[in-house]
C-alpha cells in the first residue's frame, strides 16, 4: 500500500513558476515509477509527466515539454514537479500517482489506468 500526498499548488500569473511536492508513504517508493497528471473543469484527466524508479527515464506531455521538470529523491520518498513559464492553459488540479513496476519504457507511464495509487490532488491555478 502506497499513500500520496501532494501539496505545492497555488495561484501565479503567467510566466511564473511552482513546485508541486508528492510525499509517499511505505518503504517501498523506489519501486514504483511515479507520474503526474492533471484535469481541468470539464476535462479529463491528463498526462503531463512520468519517471522511473531510479529517475534514470523521464517522459513528458508535448504540452509541457521544455517547462516542467519531473524529479525524485528517494531517500525523502517524494516527486516534485518543477513548473516554469506556466499558462493559463496548466490550470488544473494536479495528480501524482505510482506505478508498480518501477519501470518506463517509450509508450508507458502515459496512460490513468496504468497506476495503481492516487493522491488526492493540488489545485494550480495560473492568471492571465
Amino acid at each position: 500500500q502506497v499513500q500520496l500526498v501532494e501539496s505545492g499548488g497555488g495561484l501565479v500569473q503567467a510566466g511564473g513558476s511552482l513546485r508541486l511536492s508528492c510525499a509517499a508513504s511505505g518503504r517501498t517508493f523506489s519501486s514504483y515509477a511515479m507520474g503526474w497528471f492533471r484535469q481541468a473543469p470539464g476535462k479529463e484527466r491528463e498526462f503531463v509527466a512520468a519517471i522511473s524508479w531510479s529517475g534514470g527515464s523521464t517522459y513528458y506531455a508535448d504540452s509541457v515539454k521544455g517547462r516542467f521538470t519531473i524529479s525524485r529523491d528517494n531517500a525523502k520518498n517524494t516527486v516534485y514537479l518543477q513548473m516554469n513559464s506556466l499558462k493559463p492553459e496548466d490550470t488544473a488540479v494536479y495528480y501524482c500517482a505510482a506505478k508498480f513496476p518501477g519501470t518506463l519504457v517509450a509508450g508507458t507511464g502515459s496512460y490513468p489506468d496504468e497506476y495503481d495509487y492516487w493522491g488526492q490532488g493540488t489545485q494550480v491555478t495560473v492568471s492571465s
